[in-house]
This record gives C-alpha cells, structure tokens and sequence, in this order.
C-alpha cells in the first residue's frame, strides 16, 4: 500500500504533489494548535477556579479558633453559597486536628496524597461518592490544644465538583476548534490561490511548447518566468541548440555523403561507358582494372560513411581494454598492405602493461583509420610504428610514419569531413582522420595531430582521459 502510495504520488502533476504534501502538514499544525489551546485552557480553568477553591480554604482557616476550649469554626456560609454556584455543584469541606479525634464537616473526604507542609496550600484530584473532585488542603500549627485533642495542628480541606471547570474547558476547546476550521479551511484556499498563481507561468511555458511547430528549435522566451524556472529554461534551450546542431550537421553530412557517392557512381558509369565501346581488349582489361580500383575506394568510403554515422549514434560501451592486443589486432590486418608497399610496419607494446577502460570497437575503428592514413601516405620503404601510452590524466593510441607529413595550418584543419591534406597519397576521400576525431571525442577525448620529433612525418595521437 505504501508503495502504491509513493508510485502515485511520483505520477502526479506538480499540483497534485504540492496538495499531497501541504494539506497534512497544514492539518498536522492545526492539530498540534488545538491540543495547545485545550492544553492552555486547561491550565487557565485550573489557576481560576483553584483561586476560588484557596479563598474558600483561607475563609474556613480564618475561622477557625481554640478559644472556648474545643475547636470551633464559624463558616463563611454567603461564600460557600456563591462558591457553589461558580463550581455548579456541592462543596465539600473538612476541619481536622492531626490526631483525627476532633474533626467538623465531611469526615470521609479524601486524605491528600504524601505528607502537608505546615503552611503549604497542596490541591489534587480524587473521586468523591463516584465522582471527581478538586481538593485544596492546608495544614497549620495551633495556638493550644482542643479540649479532647492533644494535636498541635489542624487540617482544612475544602473540595468541589470538577463538572464546572470541565464544561469550561469544552466550550473553549469547542470554540478554538471551529476557530481552527475556519483558519484552515481559509489557509487551504489561500494556498490554493497561491499555487494556482504560482504554476501559472508553468502552465504559460508549456502551451508555449505545445503549440510549436516540430521544427522549431528557437530559444524559448524566459521573460516573466520566475527565478526558479530559468535554469530549466536554459537547460531546454541548451539542449534544443545541441539538437540544432545535431540537426545541421547530420544534414550536411547527408550532402557530404551523397555528393562523396555521387563522385563514385559518376566515375563507376564513364568507366563503364569507356569499357563498352572500346574494342582493343587490352584496353578493356586496363579499364576495367580501373573499374575494379574504383569500386575498391567506393567500398571504403562507403564504409567510412557508416563508421562515422556509427561515430555520433552508437551507444559507448566502456569496458577493460588491453592496448596492447588492440595494436597487435591492427598492425595484424594491415601487415599485407605494408608489405605491398615495402614498408616497415611494427608496435611497440608498453612495459608494464596497464589497464584501460574505452569502448574497443569503436576505438579499433578509429585506430584502424590512422593506420590506413599513415600507410597510404608514407612512400614505399618508410616506416609506421604504433604504440600506446598512459598518464595519471588518460590513456592515448599513437601512429607515427615518416612520410612527407603536414604543415601547421593542415594540421590544424585536418580531422573535419571530407578535407584532405594538400600532399595526400591514393584517391581517399578525408573521412578517415574525421572517424578518428568523433571517436576520441565519444570518449571525451581528442585527436592531436603533431610532427616527429626528429625528422619529416606525422605523429597522430588519439588520447582519452581516464574513466571512473
């Protein structure tokens, strides 16, 4: 049921969660307000008509004398006639010397709990014939002894009939309550009234969203809107500018592909043409080796088009990765096309070894991507070398050829779709070192193309920081 409770409540409008959690806590402090008031009033009836109850006592004990011998007590009769009518009930009263062997009034009343102080007023509670009194009782020394008595001290004990205090205390707790219904009832409609203006920009907002048409990415106006609902606003605005821009740039990648395709299948068909008309079978087969190389750089465009998309919308698998073996695995594949080449393709493997965390597959890919690069572009007889590295910032997958290599403008330029450095090698289409960068940037990383240290080429470095 709680449960139930909790998933109800996590469904509800903003509304409905705001009144779920008010309304008990305003009904809680009203609550709590009504028991103090009941509380007070209690203590108030109780100081009143203890007041009377102690004028009462001090009357008797003003009347009280030895004088004739026994002990006598003239009793303020008008007193106890008003006393009476403001307890709405019987009076009770007992005069007692301590020894209990001369005693006036009603001897059966209730003694007071514990031992009485000389001097010392004590009032208490005890039922009296089945029905519940408040007793006031005073003990004081004597002037002599009462005929009969040897006791020294007196005890006076006057009582009456709680009925009074109690229908008090009712009718002011039954005030307070409705005085405290209505508060209430004014607060839950206050509040309403409150949250009511307060949601209304809410409200506003998302009419405002509902209403826009689906390619409306414009910032949403957060004019009017209160303080607290700004955030949310720029939250929303940032993430339909990303959208945007993943929008634009998913659409120019769309024309950079097709007209990359286009290049292709135009080629393909003149090759094609070409092929047919010629009659000279040496020149048949000469075209359709041609025709053979370009399907080949179709193919790999065509697959690094699909790497790229796979770049920006594959979910990132992060998991342990041996750099090691990931540079085995692609200096393996690419060995053939080294050797075609005469180039001296090897690893250097890391010692110690050290554990990483990346999504392997799409860094293969990207590896895969540098590798071809650095091949394609180093001239027969060069060498290519891969190795990896890691500090306490990250981890990075290095190529490094020693081929003609690039200026510091390329450089920079170089790792956007479809550009190309100015003294590129074979008929690639630029997309290699772009798969690269989106890549690394997945891993919130970065693709940092620098020269050798000693001598002409290229050092590509596909770094990653480290993953918690």
């Amino acid at each position: 049921m709680r449960w139930k409770w909790l998933e109800r409540l996590r469904e509800a409008s903003l509304w409905q969660r705001l009144a779920w959690l008010l309304l008990p806590v305003l009904v809680a402090v009203t609550a709590l307000e009504l028991w103090m008031t009941r509380h007070d009033a209690l203590e108030a009836a109780d100081a009143a008509y203890d007041r009377s109850l102690l004028g009462a006592l001090k009357s008797i004990d003003a009347n009280i004398s030895t004088a004739s011998g026994g002990l006598s007590v003239e009793l303020p009769y008008r007193m106890f006639e008003f006393f009476e009518l403001t307890a709405s009930g019987q009076v009770f009263f007992r005069v007692a010397t301590s020894d209990g062997l001369v005693e006036l009034g009603s001897a059966d009343l209730p003694a007071p709990p514990g031992t009485l102080a000389s001097g010392v007023p004590v009032f208490y509670d005890a039922p009296y014939f089945k029905e519940p009194v408040r007793f006031a009782a005073y003990r004081r020394a004597l002037e002599q002894a009462p005929a009969g008595s040897e006791a020294r001290s007196v005890l006076v004990q006057v009582g009456e009939s709680t009925r009074s205090r109690q229908e008090f205390t009712r009718r002011f707790v039954r005030r307070a309550a409705l005085r405290d219904a209505l508060v209430l009832a004014l607060l839950v409609c206050s509040t309403a009234a409150a949250l009511a203006a307060a949601l209304r920009p809410l409200a506003r907002l998302a009419r405002e969203v509902q209403t826009r048409r689906p390619e409306d990415l414009a910032p949403i106006a957060d004019a009017g809107l209160p303080a607290d609902i700004r955030p949310l606003v720029a939250a929303v605005n940032q993430q339909m500018a990303r959208t945007q821009a993943l929008a634009t740039q998913q659409r120019q990648f769309l024309d950079d592909a097709s007209h990359q395709l286009r290049t292709h299948l135009t080629t393909l068909q003149m090759q094609a043409d070409y092929a047919q008309r010629e009659q000279d079978s040496e020149q048949v087969r000469a075209a359709l080796r041609a025709l053979g190389a370009e399907i080949g750089r179709a193919t790999r465009s065509t697959q690094q088009l699909l790497a790229l998309g796979r770049s920006d919308t594959a979910a990132l698998e992060a998991g342990p990765l041996d750099l090691a073996a990931l540079l085995r695995e692609v200096a393996l594949d690419f060995l053939p096309q080294a050797r075609a080449k005469q180039i001296d393709l090897g690893i250097h493997t890391p010692a110690p070894e050290f554990p990483a965390v990346a999504d392997r597959g799409l860094l293969r890919e990207a590896l895969a991507n540098l590798v071809a690069n650095a091949i394609a572009n180093t001239p027969a007889g060069g060498t290519v070398t891969l190795f990896a590295a890691a500090d306490a910032q990250g981890f990075s997958l290095n190529v490094e050829d020693d081929g003609p290599g690039l200026s510091a403008e390329e450089r920079a330029l170089l790792g956007q779709r479809f550009r190309r450095g100015k003294r590129a090698a074979g008929g690639g289409s630029g997309l290699g070192l772009a798969i690269a960068r989106a890549m690394a940037e997945r891993h919130q990383g970065a693709l940092r193309l620098e020269a050798r240290e000693a001598g002409s080429g290229l050092h590509a470095i596909l770094w990653w920081p480290r993953m918690r």
